[in-house]
């Protein structure tokens, strides 16, 4: 298996320590916000191993999809899935300090928020961790800004990171994506199972957090920002992408939407356009070539004009079927720059790490909380519980 971290594919970011002058205006000041865009929730805080839903007044882009809803954990994350379970630690998620933090243990521990319409922020005060409350209060926030942009705040960390134990809780810091996908059955009347596979990391060096320091990523443009078949294929700002005139989507395969990808053939819509852009670029440029050449070439004096124009339209058709059969057969024998699902349907099931989770008997399982009805769904099992 192969998880693709830290690739700057997605984000690029850096750290702060506390000698930095950033450090003052990355951290949200909180208790000078206006009353009315900062909240306490009261069940988080005063909960151990829960998360609760809550709407933002924009969306939010991360890893290039849209958001407008987010779950707040009480261990230092925030999950940025779309359907909801138990193992809400596994992936998807924005995590500035996971850990088994435990906010009902002091009435001084709040899990609050803030929402401006421009910044929404959570900020985990005075946690402690579970079972070593006596190590100190933690104080740490993350920051999602309209832009995408995403700041990790630490104010108040008692103790190394290092030193967290990870055994009853995930201790995780950093970005983390996935997409959903069926797995093939035996037979047909099977019912279809479902599984997340993560496709993309950011781990970030805990080492690196102490009281006062930050972490600051900002995102890098994608394929799904793409609107238009022309932007989609000859953008300088991405590479790998492609046009799926059914959908009207721009991709390069990995995202949420494989799924939906795959079941409506854009694989083989992906490959056919590719080919067709590549063929239509290489005859404009011929063309292009051909007619300055007649411009600024000499007269020959053994071949009328016309004999000439002839002679370089054919050469050039020869050359474009050259070309194109070479742009077929480098697409087949070089799979890794191939059309994005191109490439995917050639990789065994086993290349994307997939996440199982439990309903029952593993330690970081969490329960969400005013829900209203809404209906959970599972996975199926892979190869690991946390």
């Amino acid at each position: 298996t192969m998880i693709n971290e830290d690739s700057q594919r997605y984000y690029r970011w850096q750290s702060f320590g506390p000698t930095d002058r950033q450090i003052a205006n990355l951290w949200v000041d909180m208790d000078n916000q206006h009353k009315n865009q900062v909240r306490i929730h009261g069940i988080l805080s005063n909960a151990h191993r829960q998360a609760a839903r809550v709407a933002l007044s924009f969306d939010f882009p991360f890893y290039g999809h849209y958001l407008r809803q987010i779950i707040i954990a009480t261990g230092g994350f925030i999950y940025m899935g779309e359907i909801t379970h138990r193992m809400l630690t596994a992936t998807q998620y924005v995590a500035p300090l996971m850990a088994n933090f435990d906010p009902s243990f002091s009435k001084n521990s709040t899990v609050r928020y803030l929402d401006n319409g421009n910044l929404f922020v959570v900020q985990w005060d005075k946690v402690r961790l579970k079972d070593r409350e006596a190590a100190g209060p933690f104080t740490f926030q993350a920051a999602l800004h309209k832009n995408g942009t995403i700041v990790f705040n630490y104010k108040d960390i008692p103790l190394p990171v290092e030193e967290i134990n990870s055994t009853e809780h995930p201790l995780k810091v950093g970005l983390s994506d996935a997409f959903m996908g069926y797995l093939p059955t035996s037979q047909p009347s099977e019912a279809k199972r479902r599984n997340i596979y993560e496709y993309h990391r950011v781990a970030i060096d805990t080492t690196k957090i102490v009281s006062g320091s930050a972490f600051e990523f900002t995102p890098l443009p994608t394929c799904l920002q793409h609107t238009s078949c022309d932007l989609c294929l000859t953008s300088n700002l991405t590479s790998g992408c492609g046009w799926c005139n059914t959908l009207q989507r721009c991709s390069d395969g990995i995202d949420r939407h494989r799924q939906e990808w795959l079941d409506y053939n854009c694989l083989e819509e992906v490959r056919l356009i590719t080919i067709s852009h590549k063929r239509e670029m290489s005859s404009f440029e011929q063309q292009s070539s051909f007619l300055s050449d007649i411009q600024t070439s000499p007269p020959n004096n053994g071949m009328t004009e016309n004999t000439a124009i002839i002679a370089g339209v054919v050469a050039a058709l020869v050359l474009l079927v050259a070309l194109t059969l070479l742009a077929v057969y480098y697409i087949n024998t070089h799979p890794t720059v191939a059309p994005p699902f191109y490439l995917m349907q050639r990789r065994t099931n086993n290349y994307w790490p997939s996440m199982k989770f439990r309903n029952q008997g593993c330690h970081s399982s969490y329960a969400e909380v005013e829900l209203g009805g809404h209906e959970k769904e599972g996975f199926i099992e892979a190869e690991q519980c946390c």
